[in-house]
């Protein structure tokens, strides 16, 4: 167990996983990736907590000491309530919380960028009760980089209260270097469901991956499985069609690109190390060409030709994820300049989805929201 899961399930105590925080909801889990806190089961949806050092200005719902809670969920009253309940049995231990984990600063003061770490879970359960599915990263942290990413605030708040040092993104990893024996030892317990390798938290085929071949492992895990599950991936990375051996050998396999513009300069601007859009859309070729499903994700949407972009998609993809900018990270002074300003506002990101969508339907190419094409279910 990471120590940082410990410490959460140590603050919590004698609550363990199974038990009722509150009539109704269900402790089923203590959550590290996305940000410190605990997972719940309320029926058949999902709350999940998080926990803050006080003072760090994050949006909360209840002060535990030195703590603060704040939710991830729809029902906002049991959210709420779970919250002043958890904060109720913590305030007293809050501080201890984070003398623990600032004890396991020392060995981690002068960590690496690129540093290995052993994890005891790969597979996250995910999405809406009535389409779950497991997330897998065997990397955390992305060197691909783009400061438009969504995930790097909630990423900088966990290395920060951990006490690892504080780095740009794109300039750090985690390496999970056992991830393939712990996806076997999951295959073997948790019921079957589809498995997401997505680039939330990481990249599945950025630059270390070439080396590390961490990825590549986890395929050859579901290969060999006696009844692979449904399987999708998302990258930015034309290094996925080094793995087409094995892409070819999952029977349900869906991999796709993020390519929010087919403007090679657009692009360069916005995502300097991942792939050209040439690359990308080679790559989605080969794969096409070799039985994989594939698709694309465009998101944000990036200012070029819509379409010139409708066009190369219908021409080597099965469907295409649509969405707008949540949010600019740090990719604020990039959409600052002249050429950019425009695509920044609402209004702007939503006209160009609809363009775009209506685009792609003239072109007959289905496309969807949320996180997994429908044919997956």
């Amino acid at each position: 167990m990471s120590s940082a899961r410990a410490h959460l399930l140590a603050l919590i105590a004698p609550l363990a996983i199974g038990d009722a925080l509150v009539p109704g909801l269900i402790l089923v889990d203590a959550a590290t990736e996305l940000g410190l806190g605990w997972v719940f089961a309320a029926g058949d949806d999902r709350l999940r907590v998080e926990v803050h050092a006080a003072g760090t200005g994050v949006r909360h719902v209840a002060r535990a000491g030195a703590l603060v809670l704040g939710y991830r969920g729809r029902d906002h009253a049991l959210g709420a309530a779970a919250c002043a309940e958890l904060a109720r049995r913590i305030t007293d231990r809050s501080a201890a919380f984070l003398s623990a984990l600032a004890a396991d600063r020392a060995a981690l003061a002068d960590a690496p960028r690129v540093r290995e770490v052993a994890v005891d879970r790969l597979l996250e359960l995910a999405g809406p009760p009535a389409a779950r599915f497991y997330t897998a990263s065997p990397y955390v942290g992305c060197l691909i980089g783009c400061r438009f990413c969504y995930a790097q605030e909630r990423l900088h708040d966990v290395r920060a209260i951990v006490g690892l040092p504080l780095a740009p993104w794109g300039s750090w990893v985690d390496v999970r270097g056992n991830a393939p024996e712990v996806l076997a030892a999951e295959l073997a317990t948790l019921p079957p469901l589809p498995i997401k390798f997505c680039p939330i938290v990481s990249d599945p085929y950025h630059a270390v991956e070439a080396r590390l071949e961490l990825t590549r492992r986890c395929l050859e895990v579901l290969v060999s499985h006696p009844a692979p599950p449904p399987v999708m991936l998302l990258t930015r990375a034309a290094l996925v069609a080094r793995d087409l051996d094995l892409w070819t050998r999952l029977p349900r396999a869906w991999v796709g690109m993020s390519l929010p513009t087919v403007d090679e300069a657009v692009a360069a601007h916005f995502e300097p190390r991942a792939a050209s859009v040439a690359e990308r859309l080679a790559t989605l070729g080969a794969l096409r060409a070799a039985g994989v499903r594939t698709f694309a994700v465009v998101q944000p949407m990036l200012p070029g030709p819509i379409d010139g972009l409708a066009d190369a998609l219908a021409a080597v993809v099965d469907s295409v994820s649509l969405d707008v900018l949540r949010g600019e990270g740090d990719a604020g002074p990039l959409f600052a300049e002249p050429d950019y300003l425009d695509a920044r506002s609402p209004a702007w990101q939503a006209a160009h989805s609809a363009a775009l969508a209506a685009a792609l339907a003239d072109r007959g190419v289905a496309t969807w929201t949320g996180e997994l094409p429908p044919e997956i279910g």
